[in-house]
């Protein structure tokens, strides 16, 4: 069972038909109960970070989540609230991958970034098994990971950064592979299948 967690993040739906196309079993929740029950997390997310902190600790979500041990996916926004901080509202998110959020230079490039972009696989990573290095994936976001020891992979916008972190039980993607194609729902399988 998987905890599909609603923390009004946005981006709940379109992650739950990716899981339904995959007959996997899961629940929307935000309930600590229900998400201890689980096997797995997916922590997706679209929208503001100081906002989204707020409801993690309004709902009790914030030290679980720092805490668990079980395999975790953080989607766009979920992943970089993984990390120390976040420039978007200047605030502490949950600290599984070090430093800070930076915004995009709006007068380098488009901001936000949108649509399709290659992701290049800089280390084995049971998230990319069967999937072709330089894949495409749609990302949709103003704020990005910069690169550190935890990237498994890195896209280009700009400058260089984190398209995927991994960290023991904890996975970050920056883009969406819920709205990748076939790439994205091989990359959603993997996590459910093998993380």
């Amino acid at each position: 069972m998987i905890a599909l967690i609603d923390y009004g993040a946005g981006n709940i739906e379109s992650v739950a038909n990716a899981l339904n196309d995959l007959n996997a079993r899961f629940v929307i929740t935000n309930n600590e109960k229900e998400i201890l029950d689980a096997d797995k997390i997916i922590f997706p997310g679209v929208g503001e970070a100081s906002y989204a902190v707020k409801r993690l600790h309004l709902l009790n979500l914030f030290s679980f989540l720092q805490m668990t041990n079980k395999p975790l996916l953080g989607i766009c926004l979920g992943m970089q609230l993984l990390c120390c901080r976040s420039a978007e509202g200047n605030v502490s998110c949950l600290g599984v991958f070090p430093g800070s959020t930076e915004i995009f230079d709006n007068t380098k490039t488009k901001v936000p970034h949108m649509g399709w972009n290659q992701v290049e696989i800089l280390k084995q990573s049971k998230l990319f098994n069967g999937i072709p290095d330089k894949s495409f994936f749609y990302f949709a976001h103003s704020y990005y990971v910069p690169l550190n020891q935890f990237s498994t992979a890195r896209t280009n916008h700009e400058t260089f950064f984190s398209a995927s972190c991994e960290r023991d039980n904890f996975y970050g993607v920056q883009f969406h592979p819920e709205k990748s194609g076939e790439a994205g729902i091989q990359l959603i399988k993997n996590f459910i299948e093998k993380c």
